[in-house]
């Protein structure tokens, strides 16, 4: 029997920070690991917005991170991350130079923006988000980056959902892994276990579900008109593991996503996943193998949690 812990729980090694923003439309979220820890990241996202993936690329000087942000404000957003940097700066955290530490900041962005003013998060939020992490962070809701999130949007945003941040763990004999998630889908959550629509795109009469990708197959959609997309995610284990092992848990992480959402990886989409970890070793591949499986069960269930309260 697999376990799978439900949120607010903790994982070690890692703290997790939430800043929102007053009106509830936007946010973001960020995970810091207590020391700089190995990370992947695997974009798969046809319009991704993202910082520092490239410096965790195989071959690459650092590939480790400080910590991870997730964000909404579209490309604005990233700004965020110069307050997690400031903050972890204050604390002498980052990659040892001859000058002085350089904290790696990786992050990615969601499209929440619903007008010219809407609000986005800036420096300050990231900066509050960072100050906020405590260990029992690991949190869902409509909080954070998920706060102006929903899914569901092939036939326009107006028979979309609400949707959130969604957070799970799973428990294996090797160590645990953790899963924070913020769902802004083109496509429908779906239940793996059941294939039943959880939420996503509503029948024009507002009740029921539409099925998106049946929408998509017959051109009955405003696709086209609905950039407002993506789903981001930071995978995050205690399992003593190598960058190939995390590769492997990207890759794993990706297929739980798609699983629970359909479709997913759009062109509109800009679906990107962060993989680090607390704990450095050289795993067998039975270690491997549980820890890439623990990845993709936790990112199904922490997707369908994103939606629990907005159904």
């Amino acid at each position: 029997m697999v376990k799978v812990i439900e949120p607010p729980f903790s994982l070690d090694g890692f703290l997790v920070g939430h800043w929102t923003h007053p009106s509830g439309e936007t946010g973001c979220s960020v995970v810091i690991a207590e020391r700089l820890s190995p990370a992947v990241a695997e974009v798969r996202g046809g319009a991704p917005g993202t910082r520092e993936t490239e410096l965790l690329r195989p071959g690459m000087l650092v590939q480790r991170v400080d910590a991870v942000l997730l964000t909404g404000g579209s490309a604005f957003g990233l700004a965020a991350a110069d307050g997690v940097t400031r903050w972890l700066a204050e604390r002498g955290r980052g990659f040892r130079t001859s000058v002085t530490p350089v904290p790696i900041v990786a992050a990615a962005v969601l499209f929440d923006l619903t007008r010219p003013d809407s609000p986005r998060p800036d420096a300050e939020a990231g900066y509050q988000a960072a100050a906020a992490a405590v260990a029992n962070g690991w949190d869902s809701g409509r909080i954070g980056a998920g706060a102006g999130a929903r899914v569901g949007k092939v036939a326009g945003s107006e028979r979309s959902t609400p949707a959130g941040l969604g957070t799970a763990k799973v428990e294996t004999p090797f160590g645990a892994v953790a899963v924070l998630v913020a769902v802004n889908a083109v496509g429908d959550i779906i239940d793996p276990t059941t294939g039943r629509i959880l939420a996503g795109t509503r029948h024009e009469s507002g009740t029921g579900w539409a099925d998106s990708r049946a929408l998509l197959l017959s051109g009955g959609t405003s696709l086209l008109s609905s950039p407002s997309n993506t789903t981001i995610a930071v995978v995050a284990t205690d399992i003593p593991v190598d960058h190939d092992t995390l590769t492997r848990m990207a890759i794993a992480a990706h297929d739980g996503l798609a699983r629970a959402i359909r479709p997913a990886h759009t062109l509109r989409d800009g679906d990107t996943v962060f993989v680090v970890a607390s704990r450095e070793g050289r795993p067998d591949p039975h270690i491997t193998l549980a820890a890439s499986a623990a990845a993709e069960v936790a990112m199904e269930r922490a997707i369908c949690l994103s939606v629990r309260a907005q159904r």
